[in-house]
């Protein structure tokens, strides 16, 4: 039996509407809403969302809630996501994500639920001087939702956002993966106190850290009964990519690092199958798990799917809705745009598209799915 997702138009319904009832058109959940299809069908822009609304049938935009038979345009959208509270949107966005993950994550797999954290920077808008054009987002490794972002303010960095980002979360249950940017001591008390654990990777930012996690790895007998290890051999068209890993409680109790149980090293190996040439690379990790709580194995496993923010996320905003390119830069219309493409992206996710650019053509051909989709009632 398939398990009901909840409605993301029933959450949507909850942001409170900024303009006075006296003279609005249009109201606030139906021009949300014909965002969301809109950018399930592709399309990009706020022109490209008003063309989607004029060009679909009546029956579409009833359905949607528009009472008036017609789309709003493109200035209309423009000053409405102008006014939004977007931190709200984000919220709101948020909670519907962590709903479903809840409900779908934790059900289909014993394995450890794994969530990335990583920040973008909205190219176009930048270049335009937008007010907070860098977004930082997480993403569930297994399901590919957005489990929530946050601005990146001009006075502050990725460092002091996260911390805004984690207080979003639920995180019991959770392994939050970062790269060394998010190697720092209260993003890990603040991940271990919301009773999450964390995997983040370390570099010479913290170097002292560092040179005790190399130490932990030497060659030495009485090491010996601290490490596991776990090894993966991909085979690629032009490559093969063998990953090694070493896991050692060699620094617990050891190290005064906020709940450090674990400290990893990871060997990567890629050949090139035509030229026989080799590239060796070594990077090390810290993490909370315990190791009766998990393997050398999907330690591994942990530790590259925290890419998949990459490539589920940012390379599908910037290539199927060609964010980068996108010079929106008044007020906070860039994160409302990014926010609105999280859902729509989560919500192919949750129907189960693999290939999003594939799953906006289908939408596009038939939008009443994208409407079933987004909680709907399609009628007769």
């Amino acid at each position: 039996m398939s398990t009901e997702v909840p409605s993301l138009a029933q959450a949507l319904s909850l942001l409170p509407d900024f303009r006075q009832p006296q003279g609005r058109r249009y109201e606030l959940l139906p021009i949300l809403l014909l965002s969301c299809i809109a950018m399930m069908c592709g399309c990009s822009s706020q022109s490209a969302i008003s063309d989607w609304g004029r060009n679909y049938s009546h029956h579409w935009l009833t359905i949607l809630g528009f009472k008036q038979g017609c789309a709003p345009s493109q200035p209309t959208l423009h000053r409405i996501f102008k006014g939004i509270d977007v931190k709200k949107l984000e919220l709101l966005l948020s909670d519907w994500c962590q709903q479903v993950f809840r409900l779908l994550g934790f059900t289909t797999s014993p394995d450890l639920e794994g969530a990335s954290i990583d920040g973008k920077l909205l190219c176009g808008s930048s270049k335009q001087k937008a007010a907070q054009p860098h977004l930082l987002a997480s993403l569930s490794h297994k399901l590919g939702l957005v489990l929530g972002q946050v601005a990146v303010s001009e006075k502050s960095n990725e460092i002091t956002a996260s911390n805004d980002l984690i207080e979003m979360l639920v995180l019991k249950g959770v392994v939050i993966t970062g790269d060394a940017m998010f190697t720092q001591r209260e993003i890990a008390k603040r991940i271990i106190s919301k009773g999450g654990d964390y995997l983040i990777s370390v570099k010479a930012n913290q170097p002292s850290l560092l040179e005790d996690i190399k130490q932990a790895f030497t060659d030495q007998w009485w090491m010996a009964d601290t490490l596991r290890q776990a090894r993966t051999l991909d085979s690629y068209a032009d490559r093969i990519e063998e990953r090694s890993l070493k896991a050692s409680t060699a620094m617990c109790g050891y190290s005064d690092w906020p709940g450090l149980r674990q400290v990893l090293r990871m060997e990567r190996r890629i050949t090139n199958k035509r030229t026989k040439g080799e590239r060796h690379e070594v990077a090390y990790a810290v993490t909370s798990l315990d190791e009766r709580q998990v393997g050398a194995e999907q330690l591994l496993r942990l530790w590259r799917e925290h890419w998949h923010i990459e490539n589920k996320l940012h390379y599908v905003r910037d290539v199927t809705f060609k964010e980068d390119k996108s010079q929106v830069r008044t007020g906070k219309i860039p994160q409302v745009m990014a926010a609105l493409r999280n859902a729509a992206i989560s919500l192919m996710r949750v129907s189960g598209a693999t290939n999003i650019a594939a799953a906006c053509r289908r939408y596009a051909a038939q939008p009443g799915l994208a409407l079933s989709a987004i909680g709907l009632d399609l009628g007769e």
